[in-house]
């Protein structure tokens, strides 16, 4: 992901791994779709894509009347929150580059020049705190063994690095020697389709596997450690991620497994007081039943399609973040990275 004189490039990661193909954005409406339709995907990668959006729309403000500017800016901050209802990220981000915009109510140039530069500044803090990440997360992985992970959770995920596939690869790049068990993650197929590529373009070796073989691979002994991202934590350490989470986390508890989460700081929804109160996105029943434009289920059958569940902070080993490593009980030691990371400022 990256802004180039006025358009945002992104991976399309709808096609993945059939075709590579770069978006080039340079409407903040199109960006919108993009993430509403999993173009763009991963809280981190969602909420530094809205940023960029509204310096998209910024530059498209400054076009018009400059009383408009600011009910402009405001209705694409409106537009971008409209998309994902479960990542937290995206309106973090949102609220932090209108907070900006707004310290320049009386001069739309200097705003639109702000947005972007905080935009900008976003880019470059994802790729530090995943890096960040990484390290830390890296000193809890083995020398030697299997991680098994869910949804994807990479590069393509953030900036770049990624969180739980990040915190794999700077074990690798240390020089432990992992494989990882890749979940397909249905109904998307995150994991199949993005994950496993990632990791092939990493040289990291990868092995698929359905949802459903997760458990007896775990009971075969064949995995160390699961580790996953997240899309929202609430201040008790509940997690909200990718549909299937919660099962891993269950079956990792049953076979002794620890089980981690990755994530930046920003994921922490400091406002929530537990994972009840995190809204959960429910997506379109044909993400279910039909594959590559296929139907597969009989016509006029009811679906379910949660796209998260809230996996409880209880089983939940530790939680990794840029500013450390936080361990039970959460709702105490997530406060206190918060209060060092404020205090560092």
């Amino acid at each position: 992901m990256a802004w180039q004189d006025g358009v945002v490039l992104m991976i399309d990661q709808r096609v993945l791994p059939q075709r590579f193909e770069v978006l080039q954005l340079t409407d903040y409406r199109d960006l919108a779709e993009g993430i509403r339709t999993m173009a763009v995907r991963g809280a981190p990668a969602i909420g530094v894509s809205a940023a960029l959006g509204l310096a998209l729309a910024a530059r498209e403000g400054l076009a018009g009347a400059p009383a408009e500017f600011f009910p402009h800016l405001r209705a694409a901050a409106e537009v971008l929150r409209g998309t994902r209802p479960t990542a937290v990220n995206l309106f973090w981000a949102i609220d932090r580059v209108m907070k900006v915009a707004e310290r320049h109510s009386g001069d739309p140039q200097s705003a639109a020049d702000a947005v972007l530069a905080e935009a900008l500044a976003m880019l470059d803090e994802d790729v530090r705190a995943n890096r960040a990440m990484g390290d830390f997360g890296a000193a809890l992985l083995p020398d030697h063994g299997n991680i098994l992970t869910h949804c994807n959770t990479g590069s393509l995920a953030a900036v770049y690095h990624g969180t739980a596939l990040g915190v794999i690869r700077s074990a690798v790049e240390r020089g432990k020697k992992l494989h990882v068990w890749v979940d397909e993650t249905r109904p998307r197929l995150q994991g199949m389709k993005l994950t496993a590529w990632e990791c092939s373009q990493l040289q990291i070796p990868a092995t698929v596997i359905t949802d459903n073989m997760a458990g007896w691979v775990m009971r075969q002994g064949r995995v160390d450690a699961a580790i996953v991202g997240a899309d929202r934590i609430a201040a008790n350490g509940d997690t909200a991620n990718k549909i299937g989470t919660y099962s891993v986390a269950v079956l990792a508890r049953a076979h002794g497994v620890p089980f981690y989460v990755a994530a930046p700081l920003s994921t922490v929804d400091f406002s929530l007081a537990t994972g009840e109160e995190i809204p959960i996105e429910e997506r379109a029943s044909d993400e279910v039943t039909d594959a590559a434009g296929c139907r597969l289920a009989p016509e006029g059958v009811a679906v379910y399609n949660p796209a998260f569940d809230v996996t409880p902070a209880e089983y939940v080993t530790a939680i990794i973040t840029e500013r450390g490593v936080a361990y039970p009980p959460f709702a105490e030691n997530l406060a206190r990275l918060r209060d060092e990371a404020i205090g560092a400022e």
